[in-house]
């Protein structure tokens, strides 16, 4: 079976470096890392006393690995204002979270070598547990500032109304 049914020419798989992360309508600049999307289903023992001495194994609770973003530092504050959203150094007392907009839906786009969107996975519910507003500096080092959130969320899914588009061929 054809690995790509649209392309069967493209023996290739999709790369890594080419996607968009969304939130509220509208795409977060200068994103350059995401972390997997992961997700765990504990395995839970049982048997009952006439079995033979082996156990039975039966699916449990399933858990999502935090999604982490990175992204150079630049004067967009999308990182910030989320993170602000869930804690606020000054905050009155009783108003230190945004209860009514804490929580985002992200949309994780990948795209082919074309620019084309090929995969689209929707992350549910997420908030920021963890900002990174600077990293380390070093007066020795020509790397560039990352910031980073820690999104945690109650699942994901695969947009399955992203199909694989068609590629253009080259012209020659």
């Amino acid at each position: 079976m054809a690995q790509f049914t649209v392309n069967p020419n493209r023996f290739d798989p999709y790369k890594k470096f080419k996607f968009r992360v969304k939130w509220d309508g509208r795409y977060v600049a200068g994103i350059s890392r995401v972390s997997g999307l992961k997700r765990t289903t504990e395995v839970v023992e049982h048997r009952e006393g006439g079995d033979p001495s082996s156990s039975r194994h039966s699916p449990g609770l399933t858990k999502y690995e935090p999604i982490r973003l990175e992204r150079g530092v630049t004067h967009d504050t999308a990182f910030e204002d989320w993170a602000n959203q869930v804690w606020r150094l000054g905050a009155p007392s009783g108003s230190e979270v945004a209860l009514a907009s804490f929580r985002k839906d992200v949309e994780i786009e990948l795209h082919n070598e074309a620019g084309q969107l090929v995969i689209r996975y929707k992350v549910y519910r997420c908030w920021v547990s963890e900002y990174q507003a600077l990293p380390d500096l070093e007066a020795d080092s020509s790397a560039v500032l990352l910031q980073s959130i820690t999104l945690e969320h109650e699942g994901w899914e695969r947009d399955t109304s992203v199909v694989e588009p068609k590629e253009p061929s080259s012209t020659g």
